[in-house]
């Protein structure tokens, strides 16, 4: 956030010392151009006026010391035209143009019709940008001469450039500066936004150890800084109460009921034959009490804790889960068999593959009949390793499987004791660990329980959802 706030700050000022100085600099150019063509086109005035003269009152051997003079003293080359337009002089030192006829040329010929010329071109033989101006030499309407004065440009360029690397510098130095005073600033407004980072991060993790300081940042930010100091404070103090209320009630609700369940069998040699089926349902009642008590406890503890997956090997576990539920099958006269191929280590919170295949297990075996098959089926799905547990009972409908993960949820005619908490503990700890569970329907009837993990392979982050 500091780089991105910073790179705004200098982009900001970097487009208003663009709109500023490329203008400036242009307007510079511009402005030492016309008052160079002003200087040079007076002078070339003076200078044909001067001629003029001579050539007037028949002196035109002084012309050629007049343009050397003037050439040596501007660094120009001057060239003088009689009214026919040949040359009478030409100050260059090589390739001399006396007495050359240059009336077809266009700046002289407008000067000789008193028209005089200026502008600039680039010579091609020096590589030089060079501006001419060409005056006309009359009196009393008369034309008698044309001059042209040269001037080069490389003086002129040089200021210009020299302007230009000035704005650059300056620029270059404002940037520093917006530099300088732009990390400050950012580091200073994101300073709170970073401690907040750090704070949630901790929060996430189910403590916060170090609250964020809310001395520092804008008003604003130091306002958001405390209001979620104070509501982390009441979350942690919630938690706290929630974490409490689920150990104390594992410990006082355990003793009742087992108590309960002892008194009630112990009324069962007073009691007459016809009452015994409903102490069974009393009975039968306290210990499914007790398995809810046992199932919502649990689920408090998974839900109100930041347990960390950790990577487990899916085939060992699938392994050791069947023989240990084999022996229950064998007792319905239900086989377990495991079959796909190995599948390797998954993220799994830990302790939770247990629970997961143990929960799907039991809801298999609950609707298996006899002489039926669960299967236990390792997949490399799209998305990663996935377990399948599929049973031969009567399946469900598409509305049943949507609401088998509500808690308390069992099916209308199902008539076993169950708690309704096993999938949705098989859903919390799948997400637990980056995980999803899913129902569908088995080929050939039944129901297939599709668990898919994530690979160990891939490093861990937090999925919580």
């Amino acid at each position: 956030m500091t780089r991105r706030l910073l790179l705004s700050y200098l982009s900001l000022i970097l487009l208003v010392l663009f709109a500023l100085e490329v203008p400036l600099g242009y307007v510079y150019a511009r402005a030492e151009l016309s008052r160079f063509s002003h200087t040079a086109e007076q002078g070339a005035g003076v200078l044909s006026e001067d001629c003029e003269d001579k050539i007037e009152h028949g002196r035109t051997a002084g012309i050629p010391a007049l343009a050397r003079s003037y050439a040596r003293s501007t660094g120009s080359r001057v060239v003088v035209t009689d009214r026919s337009g040949t040359v009478l002089t030409d100050t260059r030192t090589t390739a001399p143009t006396i007495g050359q006829d240059w009336s077809a040329q266009p700046d002289i010929a407008g000067a000789l019709r008193s028209r005089p010329a200026t502008g600039t071109h680039h010579d091609p033989a020096t590589g030089a940008d060079l501006f001419y101006a060409t005056m006309p030499g009359t009196s009393g309407g008369t034309v008698r001469c044309a001059v042209r004065v040269v001037y080069p440009l490389t003086m002129l360029n040089e200021r210009v450039r020299s302007a230009w690397a000035a704005l650059g510098e300056v620029g270059l130095g404002v940037l520093a500066a917006v530099a300088v005073i732009g990390f400050s600033l950012a580091h200073w407004i994101t300073r709170p936004v970073r401690a907040l980072e750090h704070a949630t991060a901790q929060l996430a993790g189910g403590r916060l150890t170090d609250p964020p300081d809310t001395g520092h940042g804008p008003p604003e930010l130091r306002r958001l800084t405390a209001s979620f100091t104070h509501t982390a404070a009441r979350l942690q103090h919630l938690l706290r109460a929630q974490e409490a209320f689920a150990s104390e009630a594992s410990h006082q609700l355990k003793t009742p009921l087992t108590a309960l369940r002892l008194r009630l069998e112990n009324f069962e040699p007073d009691l007459h034959p016809r009452s015994r089926p409903s102490l069974d349902a009393a009975v039968g009642e306290v210990e499914r009490l007790s398995r809810i008590v046992q199932g919502l406890l649990a689920l408090a503890r998974l839900e109100n804790s930041a347990v960390t997956p950790e990577a487990a090997d899916l085939d060992a576990v699938v392994a050791n889960r069947a023989a240990m539920w084999t022996a229950f099958a064998a007792e319905q006269s239900v086989d377990i068999t495991v079959n796909g191929p190995a599948v390797g280590h998954v993220w799994a919170v830990p302790g939770g593959l247990e629970q997961i295949i143990d929960n799907l297990l039991s809801n298999a075996l609950h609707v298996s009949p006899p002489g039926s098959v669960i299967s236990l089926a390792r997949a490399h799905g799209p998305g990663g390793p996935e377990l399948h547990v599929i049973d031969q009972g009567p399946g469900m409908t598409e509305a049943t499987r949507h609401r088998a993960f509500d808690r308390f949820w069992r099916a209308g005619d199902t008539h076993d004791d169950g708690t309704g908490l096993g999938l949705p503990m098989v859903q919390q700890l799948t997400l637990a660990a980056g995980g999803e569970v899913a129902l569908h329907p088995a080929p050939g009837g039944g129901l297939d329980a599709v668990v898919h993990f994530r690979p160990s392979s891939i490093p861990w982050t937090s999925c919580r959802r």
